[in-house]
């Protein structure tokens, strides 16, 4: 049951009755029901939620209300956050760099799980981290597939894993390892790939993982064909019994992005169409809720609609897409095609827009206020 009442039945009944002037994130709390059930029921292990990319209450609340228990955090302002929304979870701190005093808040808020990448950051834990908690090596790899690598920030090698692997035991934890494929990654081979080194590194420790965390990097929905996420569970699971054997550990995975992006849309309005070359400009851009348009390219899933509610259905026409303020970078990078009866005043609806965007918008020339309302439906 959704722990937020739905106002509207869809998007398109609020933008007729509200006519809004600012953006807008419809929240659907149904769509974001049967994604958690899709992970639910096709991953074969512990589904938990990386809170970085929608951290807003509503989202943590029906979450935990739908039966989710433990969640990815990156910062004690995360862990709060959970805590308010869902008192009794349990809370992962895969983020593996942290301070002295971010540790020591982490503890007192009793965080269940903690990952590491290089032997400096298992000694700050040492002393403050109970003996029995799960810590993880990070591991990273070469691999392919993803619209970026998270490796060259984070995570060891092989060889150097094993040896935080054998440091974590000696410590007293619970030796764990864990991976990221990398952002919108849609190559299951990917997963298959890391799962297999995983094992090797376990074998090279000589130790018996208390559980492997496949990361997140689930891809969401942003043009095309939808990833089939069933495909990489099936991955998961087939590899790691091939690859362990009777040893295989406990799975955990972490979406964020593939969680909560489809039960979410934006509506933004054309403020203006240039005369002299089509270009439009939108009341919202790379420094609010589409601000991952430079790393990833626009949302291709769109549709234009006038005030009456009416879709623009004519020839497309390829059109250059401005933000609203006065930075010339503000720009999408890519030009959409806008049906050619596009008007100014009119609202652009973007779909899967729940990652990411509230989590990194700015309030840079005084845009970035956006409102939020709950629907029943997203179409």
């Amino acid at each position: 049951m959704s722990r937020q009442p739905a106002l509207w039945p869809a998007p398109d009944a609020f933008l007729r009755s509200e006519r809004p002037d600012q953006p807008v994130l419809f929240f659907c709390p149904a769509t974001l029901a049967a994604t958690y059930q899709r992970f639910r029921d096709g991953f074969p292990g512990q589904v938990t939620y990386a809170v970085k990319a929608n951290d807003r209450g509503e989202v943590l609340e029906n979450l935990s209300s739908l039966g989710m228990t433990a969640f990815d955090v990156a910062s004690p302002k995360e862990m709060r956050a959970v805590r308010r929304a869902a008192r009794g979870a349990v809370l992962h701190y895969n983020n593996p760099v942290r301070s002295e005093a971010e540790i020591q808040e982490a503890a007192d808020l009793g965080v269940a799980s903690y990952s590491v990448d290089c032997p400096s950051e298992l000694t700050k834990l040492q002393g403050v981290v109970p003996a029995g908690t799960e810590v993880s090596a990070r591991l990273k790899l070469p691999v392919a597939g993803a619209a970026y690598d998270f490796g060259s920030k984070f995570g060891a090698g092989e060889a150097s894993c094993a040896e935080l692997l054998r440091a974590i035991a000696a410590a007293g934890y619970r030796p764990a390892l864990t991976f990221h494929p990398g952002t919108q990654c849609d190559a299951p081979e990917a997963w298959g790939a890391y799962i297999d080194a995983a094992a090797r590194v376990a074998q090279a420790a000589g130790t018996r993982l208390w559980r492997l965390n496949v990361g997140g990097g689930f891809a969401a929905h942003r043009g095309g064909r939808a990833p089939d996420l069933e495909v990489i569970f099936e991955m998961v699971r087939r590899r790691t019994t091939a690859a362990f054997g009777a040893a295989a550990p406990a799975l955990v995975c972490e979406p964020g992005r593939a969680m909560v992006a489809d039960a979410f849309a934006l509506a933004v309005r054309i403020k203006a169409i240039r005369d002299r070359d089509g270009a439009v400009f939108l009341n919202d851009g790379i420094y609010g809720a589409l601000a991952e348009a430079p790393v990833l390219g626009a949302i291709e899933r769109f549709a234009v609609m006038g005030p009456d509610g009416a879709l623009r259905q004519s020839a497309s026409q390829p059109r250059t897409i401005f933000g609203p303020t006065c930075d010339s970078l503000d720009k999408l990078p890519d030009a959409l095609a806008f049906p050619g009866d596009a008007r100014e005043g009119d609202y652009v609806i973007f779909q899967g827009m729940g990652a990411y965007s509230t989590a990194t918008v700015t309030h840079f020339n005084g845009y970035g206020h956006i409102l939020m309302t709950t629907v029943n439906g997203l179409v």
